[in-house]
């Protein structure tokens, strides 16, 4: 390790040396195992003699902080906790503090990221042990060798023009979506595809009109940059446009498979969002969410191909179909926009990771993206077939499916007498990870449970449900209870 050591006049130099390192060891900073820099290199980094940092290394060793290797050189050993040692500080308390809005947002704690349920109903959780990791760990190597970086040198902001060209070509094809790689920019995924349309466009105080209920990182997201953030009532066809405030400079939809509820958009309501942007001069954000998994039905034009005044801003992941870890995504932007979007994309973090976009070029031009989507199309179909099942057969007296036939989960109405918060948490203590609808909600409305298929083995899937119904039904014995003690004698 290269440990850095400053000193403090230019008395007790091997002192200072030996607490320095010692607080080091005693805070964690130096783990048990790491070797200390060699004596001769020590001295010479900080211009003293070499006793000088020997003498240093015995203290540490006589402590127990340190033992020397014969051949090997000297090495941290576990810390031992010193009498009257200061605990590790990050600097104390700080006179300086974030702007209000940052303490109010909700962020999930460590424990949320670290903790994965036994049985993860979670939705838009893909299922990673059935990526094709041979193959990726192949086109990726291809592109970490020597030959292949060239200069090592930052690329483009908008990404690399083969993987937009490979893009536009895909989303023509599966979607319908008429693009060239001179209206796409690469992104780390959705929220920075947004989070570029929102510098470009917003100023403090505009108006942000999204679904609701609605993906809660959308919102805060908009919410941090100062904007009005307001949501819009969704029905059986999808976000109610007649609700859409007057003034809303962005409209945020989810039209192919609505978050969480799971509807399309129906054309009409498609063509009158159009209608509405093009009379108020707004922007409609088209996030073509899980469109890639249907298993019924006829898919609906996007709004993208609906459009015939530039006013719609389509932004896509490969984070479902692929591996959420990649944090791969994109933005077809009109042209009036792209240069502003490209300008945002490079003040942000200048460019996404060069390796992984030469590797998605691979992956999408030899076929295997497409070949890896029908496979999990069919093992998806499978899960959500099994799933819809068991809820219309053991759940009839205690939710209400609503009908989807896209995407990676279905969502359920929870009938009366039942509190979905708190049979997602007592279920998160049996292992079973469930969302509320509550979670995703702005306003108050009829509450219910998301069941997510995307990381379950088809195996998992009744034990699971047998898991939850037994969770409801306590719940309910719960509330009735509740409700008996509260009416009195």
């Amino acid at each position: 390790m290269d440990v850095h050591v400053t000193f403090a006049g230019r008395g007790d130099l091997g002192g200072q040396i030996y607490r320095q390192i010692k607080a080091a060891v005693l805070d964690g900073r130096l783990l048990p195992g790491q070797p200390l820099p060699p004596s001769r290199e020590l001295a010479r980094r900080l211009a003293v003699s070499r006793n000088t940092v020997t003498g240093a290394y015995d203290r540490l060793t006589a402590d127990g902080l340190a033992e020397s290797r014969v051949g090997a050189g000297i090495f941290v050993r576990a810390a031992i906790t010193a009498p009257g040692f200061p605990p590790a500080s990050s600097g104390g308390e700080s006179a300086v503090l974030p702007l209000p809005l940052w303490t109010d947002l909700t962020v999930p704690g460590p424990d949320f990221f670290a903790d994965t349920p036994q049985y993860d109903l979670r939705p838009g959780i893909p299922d990673v042990r059935l990526f094709p990791f041979e193959a990726w760990r192949r086109l990726t190597s291809q592109m970490l060798r020597a030959s292949s970086m060239g200069t090592g040198m930052p690329i483009d902001p908008a990404g690399l023009l083969a993987l937009r060209a490979a893009i536009a070509r895909h989303i023509g094809v599966s979607r319908a979506v008429h693009a060239t790689a001179e209206n796409i920019i690469i992104t780390q995924g959705i929220q920075q595809a947004l989070d570029l349309v929102g510098r470009v466009l917003l100023r403090p105080g505009d108006c942000v009109a999204i679904e609701d209920p609605c993906y809660p990182l959308v919102r805060e997201l908009f919410r941090s940059m100062g904007a009005e953030v307001v949501g819009v009532e969704v029905d059986p066809e999808g976000m109610r446009v007649d609700a859409l405030p007057d003034h809303a400079r962005i409209v945020y939809v989810t039209p192919s498979h609505q978050f969480p509820l799971g509807m399309p958009m129906s054309l009409p309501r498609r063509l009158a969002l159009l209608d509405w942007a093009r009379g108020r001069d707004a922007i409609v954000v088209e996030d073509d969410y899980d469109t890639e998994f249907r298993y019924g039905g006829r898919p609906l034009q996007p709004l993208h191909s609906l459009d015939s005044a530039g006013r719609v801003i389509y932004v896509g992941t490969f984070s479902k179909i692929m591996l959420p870890v990649l944090r791969m995504g994109f933005v077809v932007a009109p042209a009036a926009l792209w240069a502003a979007l490209r300008a945002a994309k490079y003040v942000a973090d200048w460019h996404s990771p060069e390796p992984t976009q030469a590797a998605l070029v691979g992956f999408l031009e030899e076929g295997l993206l497409a070949k890896h989507i029908r496979r999990m199309r069919r093992e998806y179909q499978a899960r959500h077939d099994r799933i819809v099942d068991l809820l219309a057969a053991d759940f009839a007296d205690a939710l209400t499916v609503i009908p989807s036939a896209v995407g990676l989960h279905v969502a359920a109405w929870t009938h009366p007498g039942i509190d979905a918060r708190a049979v997602a948490a007592h279920a998160r203590g049996r292992g079973v990870g469930v969302f509320p609808l509550s979670q995703f909600r702005m306003s108050k409305g009829p509450d219910g449970l998301i069941v997510g298929y995307g990381a379950i083995p088809l195996t998992d899937v009744d034990e699971a449900l047998d898991l939850l119904r037994s969770t409801i039904e306590e719940n309910r014995l719960t509330t009735a209870t509740r409700a008996v003690r509260r009416a009195g004698p």
